[in-house]
Order: structure tokens, then C-alpha cells, then sequence
């Protein structure tokens, strides 16, 4: 098994040692993974406080580190880190909106997360905050004008012909040319963090699988390690294999649907319909392995239980379906040049954003967190493709080629695992001693790294879980690469990126 990481934690008691900290961690190679608030009890941790914990992670080894930073819940202030890191601008407005917590000298200090209709002074996320007052009117949402000659807007959504959730995209342009976008989403805020408080940690699974429909098993693993780690539970090498090979599924499965949608939004129907088709099967084969189509209930914490390996002839037969379908659609002449060039991410605007998954990857950076925080031991059959053009093409191309690896990975993986249940009881963890445990969970989903952070009280129940999807570093990347894009391709280049409303709008 490799070895648990140990999570480094520091006490920050000013701005400029918080500033400090951030720089060193940041030129150490170090990401920002998440920022959480938490607004404590007299009882809790020494003293009422808004607690605000900053996570840094690195990878080969897994390097962890918490900036713990305490605020007056009377009137909390921060400084900003928005100077520092674009990802830390983002989390500083998100607890702005749900704590009340106002970030210092912010350069965009404006709503995020607070729906339009919410009152201006009430922050749902604080234990203060009671029932939710009645709702104002709602707010004009203060969109960018871009003036000039021939320049023009271009609204679209909230409400989108489909069954897609919510989002309102405001383009300026002029003639086809896009010369910006900007994205309002939250429409459908659902306070998923405030639905773990008080839950039984056993319970949480269930809502960690159902954060973003089409990434159980990702959260629930990311959910399931956290709990792991705060409560000290260790899990059988049996289940790590059956986790690491759902993972690879849900990739699989994903990823197929996505190579054929970009070919469908390039008016090539047949390679859509194929891989409609191969998506059908890996769904029936999800379900003969766990019971569920989209495979939920088949992680939870200290295991996994699996009812059937896959088929791997199935498997292996969905690969080289796939590899001819991706043949044929870039040999034709229409869709490649539909790809090419289109919604450019450069990776100097990759890295700045903070991109993660195969949005990343199709601009260069390679991280990812089978590698850089791995939970079971996968060996050279594991292989992180890149390109460097961060165009539409790139980004199917990682597609395919995490889609091949995924299935090289089960194949792999199959042999080694015996169905059945495979578990550390963790009935004994309930009634731990000492103050309230916490534990940080990372998994690679099929969209990128996922990560959780729970804490747990010696009743076994949640106080918080903190969730980052992929999609809350990838959206604003979207708008980036879509500057002096056509109009027309604006469907191939959302698609390009497929990014979760359900996972952004927690």
C-alpha cells in the first residue's frame, strides 16, 4: 500500500506570515487544492472563530501541507490571496458568499456563489445563519460591457434546450468573433457541503455519489479517503484494486461519450451513434460488476465490494472499437479541421488558471493525482498522455488516449480481484477519543482531480466536508480559451471542456 501522506499543519497568526507561507509553498511546486472555512463553537478548537484552511499538495512523493488562519466571526477579514494564486481569488468569493468572510484588498470582490434573490447580509454556510430569510428581489448581475464598432451581445441561458442544468453565458462580439465570454452559473445552488453536517460518516457516501451524476465512484472515493485518513482506517489491498478499477470504468465510459458528442457537434452523426452504441455495453457490463449502471454503492469507507469482474474480451473488443472510431473521425478531413485550432488554453494560461484533467493535460501540464497521490500501486501499465496545442483537438486526443489506458488499467487490474465484500470494520472508530478528527481525500476522476476534506466529531458524525471538483478550476479557463473563437464554435468548444454544473454549483 503506499505510504498514508502525512498532512503538515501550520498556524498563521498574521497576513504577512499567511503571504509568506503561500509564496514559498507555490514556488515548491505546490498547488492550492482547496480553501475551507469553518465556523466554530466556543467548544470547538479553543474558541468561536471563523477558521479558514488554506491546502497546498504536491506530488512524486505526496506532499501535504494546512495554513490554518482564525478570523473574529463578529466581523471576519482575510487578506487576500488573489496577488498570489487565481484559484485562491475564486475560494475567497465563494466563502465571502456562504461565511460572510471579506478578503482583504480582493480585486473582483463581487458574488459568486450568493444566488441573486438571497438577502445581502445572510451567509448560509455560518451556524448562525437559521432559516433562510424571505427573498429580495433579484440583483442585476454585473456583466462586463465590451463598447466599440460592430460590437454586439449575445445572450444564452440560463434555460438551455436539453437536459442540461443552468448556466447563463453573456457574449461580446463582433461579426462571428467572439472577443468575450462571460459564464453566470449557480443557478441551482444546493447546499450539498451543509447536507453532510450532522450526518453519520457511514451516510455521507450516499451524497458524496450523487454530488455530479456522472462521477460516483470519483467522489465517493475522494470522500471515502478522507474519512479514512481522519478516522485511521486502513483498507485491504483487495479494495484498493476494486477501487482503482472502478475509477478506470467511469473514465472509460465518460470519456467514449465525450469523443462522440465533439463528433456529433461537428455534424458527424456516425461516430456519435458508435460510440453511443460501446457506451451502452460498458454501462450493462458497470452493472453486472456493482448493481448500478453508473456505479454507485460499491465504495464506502475502510472498502469496496465488487459482484462481478468485467468481461474482459468486452473490454478489450470496446478498445479497439474506440480506437477505430477515432481513427476514421480525425482521417476525415472536416472533423480534424473543425479541431484544430479551435478554443486555444496555451499553458502559461493552463497553469495560471489552475486547470486540472484532461484540460490540463491538452496544454502540457501533466499532473494528475494517480501519480501524484496514489492510493493503490497501478505500475508502468499507468501513463499520463499530454499534448501542447490546448486546442479542441487536444483535448480529444487525451480522451482517447486515457480512454485506451483506462482499459489497459482494468485489464490489468481484473485478474488480481476476487468479488465479494472487501472491508475494515469501522464500527469501533465511532466513539475515538479527543477533539474532532479531519482528513483530506484526492482522487483522479475522469474530468480531473477531485478532492474532499472532512471532519469528523467522536460521535462518528460530520461537522464539514469541503468538496472540489474539477469543474470549479476548469470553468473560468473557459472563457479564456474561447477569446477570438467563432460564435459556431462555441457548442464544440463547451464540449471540448464538459465541464459539470452539478459539481461547480455545490
Amino acid at each position: 500500500m503506499p505510504h498514508r501522506p502525512h498532512t503538515a499543519v501550520i498556524e498563521v497568526g498574521s497576513a504577512g506570515e499567511l503571504g509568506r507561507h503561500v509564496t514559498r509553498l507555490l514556488a515548491d511546486g505546490h498547488r492550492l487544492a482547496l480553501i475551507a472555512a469553518h465556523h466554530d463553537t466556543a467548544q470547538h478548537r479553543g474558541g468561536q472563530a471563523i477558521r479558514i484552511v488554506y491546502l497546498f499538495v504536491a506530488g512524486q512523493p505526496d506532499r501535504r501541507v494546512e495554513l490554518v488562519l482564525r478570523a473574529d466571526p463578529a466581523k471576519p477579514h482575510i487578506p487576500s490571496l488573489a496577488a498570489l494564486s487565481f484559484p485562491a481569488s475564486r475560494f475567497e468569493r465563494e466563502m465571502r458568499d456562504l461565511f460572510g468572510v471579506e478578503p482583504d484588498n480582493h480585486p473582483l470582490p463581487r458574488q459568486l456563489v450568493r444566488h441573486p434573490h438571497w438577502p445581502q447580509d445572510w451567509h448560509p454556510m455560518r451556524l448562525d445563519a437559521g432559516t433562510r430569510p424571505p427573498l429580495t428581489g433579484a440583483e442585476a448581475f454585473p456583466f462586463l460591457t465590451v463598447d466599440g464598432n460592430g460590437v454586439y451581445e449575445i445572450p444564452v441561458g440560463p434555460v438551455h434546450a436539453g437536459l442540461i442544468e443552468p448556466g447563463h453565458f453573456r457574449f461580446s462580439v463582433v461579426g462571428e468573433t467572439i472577443l468575450k465570454m462571460k459564464a453566470r452559473l449557480w443557478y441551482v445552488h444546493k447546499g450539498t457541503e451543509k447536507l453532510f453536517e450532522g450526518k453519520h460518516f457511514a451516510d455521507g457516501v450516499a451524497l458524496a455519489e450523487r454530488i455530479s451524476g456522472d462521477t460516483a465512484v470519483g467522489h465517493s472515493l475522494a470522500y471515502c479517503l478522507a474519512i479514512e485518513e481522519a478516522l485511521n482506517i486502513d483498507v485491504p489491498p483487495q479494495a484498493r484494486r476494486i477501487r482503482a478499477m472502478l475509477l478506470e470504468l467511469e473514465r472509460l465510459h465518460n470519456h467514449i461519450a465525450d469523443i462522440g458528442a465533439l463528433c456529433n457537434d461537428v455534424a458527424y452523426g456516425i461516430a456519435h451513434a458508435h460510440t453511443q452504441r460501446i457506451r451502452e455495453t460498458l454501462l450493462r457490463i458497470n452493472k453486472t460488476v456493482t448493481g448500478h449502471r453508473l456505479l454507485r454503492g460499491a465504495i464506502r469507507p475502510g472498502g469496496a465490494h465488487l459482484l462481478n469482474t468485467p468481461d474482459l474480451m468486452q473490454i478489450s473488443s470496446t478498445a479497439q472499437d474506440l480506437a477505430e472510431i477515432v481513427e476514421i473521425a480525425l482521417g476525415h478531413t472536416v472533423v480534424r479541421e473543425r479541431f484544430t485550432g479551435t478554443a486555444v488554453l496555451t499553458r502559461q494560461q493552463a497553469a495560471d488558471v489552475g486547470v486540472l484533467g484532461y484540460v490540463a493535460k491538452a496544454s502540457g501540464l501533466a499532473y494528475d493525482a494517480r501519480t501524484a497521490h496514489p492510493f493503490t500501486n497501478l505500475g508502468e501499465t499507468l501513463s499520463i498522455p499530454t499534448f501542447t496545442e490546448g486546442d479542441v483537438l487536444a483535448r480529444f486526443r487525451i480522451r482517447a488516449a486515457e480512454a485506451q489506458n483506462s482499459a489497459a488499467i482494468i485489464r490489468q487490474l481484473a485478474p488480481t480481484i476476487t468479488p465479494g465484500h472487501h472491508h475494515t470494520e469501522t464500527g469501533d472508530v465511532n466513539g475515538h477519543d479527543g477533539d474532532i478528527r479531519c482528513g483530506t481525500g484526492i482522487a483522479e476522476g475522469w474530468r480531473g482531480t477531485i478532492t474532499h476534506r472532512a471532519e469528523v466529531g467522536s460521535d462518528g458524525r460530520l461537522s464539514r466536508v469541503k468538496i472540489v471538483d474539477p469543474s470549479f478550476l476548469n470553468w473560468p479557463a473557459l472563457p479564456v480559451a474561447l477569446t477570438e473563437t467563432i460564435v459556431p464554435d462555441f457548442p464544440l468548444a463547451n464540449k471540448s471542456f464538459n465541464l459539470s454544473y452539478a459539481g461547480n454549483d455545490l
